[in-house]
């Protein structure tokens, strides 16, 4: 088992079928599978961008509240 670096993102870490993904032959695959599999990509591209936008917009409100500026 190797040790990961505690340090390294998450999606670094856990690349393996990420990985396995983006390697794959499409050749094998038809019109209607490829366009199927676009969806679901897209679909978690979407997840993952609303995800973010949450962690985002909680930073900034953490950001704020514990801001010391005077203004």
């Amino acid at each position: 088992m190797a040790i990961q670096d505690d340090n390294e993102p998450l999606a670094r870490q856990n690349a393996g079928p990420l990985h396995g993904l983006v390697r794959e032959d499409l050749d094998p695959y038809s019109v209607e599978d490829l366009e199927a599999r676009i969806e679901m990509l897209q679909d978690e591209i979407s997840r993952a961008t609303t995800a973010l936008e949450r962690k985002k917009n909680r930073r900034s409100a953490a950001d704020a509240l514990f801001s010391f500026k005077d203004n």
